[in-house]
């Protein structure tokens, strides 16, 4: 089965604290980690990032490893905070024995095609600056490059950091990107606390759009397909 949750915002230091976000956010490791328990070692979960708080990659290998040693199979992209993702060669190098990243690229399952990149701050958003319009557009432009690097006909899972939607909820250009391609359903995260109110869901243009954002699955995984 296909599994999704985004955003652990692991941290074994200890020294970072999501308590800003609401009291959910308590033991919120150990519930993500006990959740995780409950799967079989094939099954599969997509995480579309902000995986770890760390900002340099031996931090972050720490993290990455105990993702590693739970049971399934993991599919990650980068999120806004995963500082220490610079150099995929790096990552890729680390031989984690679970874990596959994506990066401009994509990763062909038995029955389904995963693909994506983080996204960005839509451009309507009162927040968005000249600077974050063209950090989107590059991120349209890397979100073509992974569903381009498909070759099969089977359909797509589509893993983004940001919501595909504009500051009237209604889908953005990545969205109209995405439904060009056999895509057939969306993962994203991103949204904690009061940003919940934001969520987008449902079959959206024959798409099945899911928010994955941990505090919002209550730090459990939710079943994307069989």
């Amino acid at each position: 089965m296909i599994y999704a949750i985004g955003d652990l915002h692991l941290d074994y230091t200890k020294n970072k604290s999501m308590d800003v976000f609401g009291d959910s956010w308590a033991n919120y490791e150990d519930k993500i980690f006990d959740n995780f328990q409950k799967l079989d070692d094939n099954d599969i979960v997509l995480i579309p990032g902000d995986i770890s708080w760390a900002m340099k990659m031996d931090d972050a290998y720490i993290d990455l490893k105990r993702i590693d040693e739970l049971p399934a199979k993991k599919i990650m992209i980068k999120g806004n905070h995963d500082y220490w993702w610079n150099s995929i060669k790096k990552i890729r190098d680390l031989n984690l024995d679970t874990i596959s990243f994506i990066q401009n690229d994509s990763i062909e399952l038995e029955n389904f095609n995963v693909c994506g990149s983080r996204g960005w701050l839509d451009p309507t958003s009162k927040e968005s600056k000249d600077t974050d319009k063209k950090i989107f557009d590059r991120e349209l432009l890397r979100i073509k490059m992974s569903l381009d690097s498909i070759k099969n006909d089977k359909d797509i899972i589509v893993m983004l950091h940001y919501p595909p939607f504009n500051i009237d909820k209604k889908p953005n250009e990545i969205f109209d990107l995405i439904k060009q391609y056999n895509t057939v359903a969306v993962v994203y995260g991103h949204l904690h606390g009061y940003g919940h109110c934001n969520i987008v869901e449902g079959l959206i243009d024959g798409i099945d759009v899911h928010c994955v954002s941990s505090d919002y699955l209550d730090f459990k995984v939710k079943k994307i397909r069989d």
